[in-house]
């Protein structure tokens, strides 16, 4: 899964156009006649074609995407209705899901092929066509998992029904913290959504509002998730303006995700906000780091360097410069790509876009030494569009604050790192990768409460597999243990 960056975001897709439209398709079909793709809101009783719908252009700013909004009223009687419905039962929901996951792979959905999805993705948000095609297998994979992942999550003295015989002399069940999750995606990446249908699997009914950004990855996912079985009152689609996505959080029991209604009530502890993931590598003297180049490198540019769990900052002890320069001179190579290219490994943003986010990345980096990227990272690809080119920058001490810059593209802030300062400017961190032996020193980042997740050795901070935590389990928010004594 991927977070949220704190990077300035690409400018306001066009506004939001009032329209009667043509009714909605009975499936909340995407495909068009060589015209924009039009994404229905899929409601508790079926798609809705709103009359309220905002243009989502592509990369070179053509339209691409209809994206019904819901109103306010239609969002708050969605809530009522899947606060209403029951859950299907455990065994049925995680079939279920699997079946979605396959489907989402496989099938035609609203008129799109796999293909024609993965490359609709790639034109809108700009993500090489090869990640967005990982992160389908990758979404398949793990909804086929699910149920061992959230076996690994559940307490290990807790049963999962309160039936189990061994309730009869006390136990633990893992019990809902609520009935209905609302989902305030983000867009960066499609793995985003790989996650929620866990709250699915334990019994929630779901409601997702997508990120303007990138709409499809979730109108795709609800789709295939009611053709695999789960009713149209079980999991609803909900696009929506800030008044009405407030509403939607305010009905629901829990909530999760990272846009700005989130970010409000962030500090409401039935809100679990998403943060940007600020994943680091440390490289002690004890290890050659020559030896490890191949996996930091992967952990940087892997996703395009656009997920959370891309590192963003190099931690050296000792020079930090010859570190800086063979990263600048093994990312430098990346090729700038169309988005689309089978060979593309680099993100791509509108031309307006990049050059603001070169602004940004040039004023973070004022006083610290260019080794890539300093005399810009937007190279234009002359369609309206720009490669965001990887950059690196030498910092020069520890706790310089450009370190926990995270943008959407492979960029990293090379730091010198001492024994003095020790934890503290690996705070913060989603994923670190750890490349030393001091055993002292693994004791100080497992127990460091901010870092996440710790990889010790030659693992690139993407790495992950089925039951491991990506920033805990998303069950510890939406589970409790209870006891259950029956005679």
């Amino acid at each position: 899964m991927t977070r949220p960056t704190a990077a300035p975001t690409a400018p306001t897709p066009p506004s939001t156009t009032p329209s009667a439209g043509p009714a909605a398709a009975a499936d909340g079909s995407a495909a068009t006649d060589g015209g924009p793709l039009v994404l229905d809101v899929l409601g508790p009783t079926g798609a809705y074609r709103a009359r309220n719908r905002q243009s989502v252009p592509d990369l070179t700013g053509a339209p691409a995407v209809e994206l019904g909004l819901a109103p306010r009223l239609f969002v708050s009687r969605a809530m009522n209705a899947l606060r209403a419905a029951t859950p299907l039962p455990l065994d049925g929901r995680v079939a279920a899901i699997a079946r979605a996951g396959e489907l989402f792979a496989t099938a035609e959905l609203g008129g799109l092929t796999p293909e024609a999805y993965e490359r609709a993705v790639s034109r809108i948000a700009g993500i090489p066509l090869p990640v967005v095609r990982t992160a389908t297998r990758t979404l398949a994979r793990r909804t086929a998992d699910l149920y061992r992942g959230l076996r690994h999550a559940r307490p290990a003295g807790a049963v999962g029904d309160w039936r189990d015989p061994l309730t009869r002399t006390g136990r633990a069940v893992w019990a809902r913290r609520g009935e209905v999750l609302a989902v305030h995606a983000a867009g960066n990446h499609p793995g985003t959504h790989s996650m929620w249908p866990e709250a699915l699997a334990l019994g929630y009914r779901v409601a997702v509002r997508p990120s303007r950004r990138e709409p499809l990855t979730p109108h795709r996912l609800v789709m295939a998730l009611r053709a695999a079985g789960f009713p149209d009152d079980h999991v609803v689609l909900l696009p929506a303006e800030h008044e009405a996505a407030g509403a939607m959080l305010r009905a629901a029991d829990l909530a999760y995700g990272s846009d700005e209604v989130i970010r409000e009530f962030a500090d409401d502890r039935s809100v679990l906000p998403l943060t940007p993931g600020r994943s680091k590598v440390l490289l002690t003297a004890d290890h050659d780091w020559r030896c490890h180049l191949d996996t930091v490198v992967d952990s940087i540019a892997h996703h395009g360097g656009t997920g959370c769990v891309n590192a963003t900052a190099v931690f050296v002890e000792g020079d930090p410069a010859p570190v800086a320069q063979a990263l600048a001179e093994r990312l430098g190579a990346l090729p700038s790509l169309p988005p689309q290219d089978e060979n593309a490994v680099l993100p791509v943003q509108s031309a307006a876009s990049a050059r603001i986010l070169e602004k940004f990345v040039l004023g973070r980096a004022a006083g610290a030494r260019p080794w890539l990227g300093g005399d810009g990272i937007a190279d234009d690809l002359g369609d309206g569009s720009a490669v965001l080119r990887p950059a690196v920058f030498q910092l020069g001490r520890p706790d310089d604050p450009a370190a926990g810059t995270e943008v959407p593209f492979p960029c990293v802030w090379v730091c010198p790192w001492n024994r003095e300062a020790w934890t503290a400017p690996l705070r913060d961190t989603l994923v670190l990768g750890a490349y030393t032996a001091d055993e002292r020193l693994i004791d100080a980042l497992l127990h460091e409460p901010t870092i996440s997740n710790l990889h010790i050795g030659d693992h690139p901070t993407h790495w992950t597999e089925t039951g491991m935590p990506h920033d805990g389990y998303l069950a510890d928010f939406l589970m409790r243990s209870k006891t259950v004594l029956r005679g």
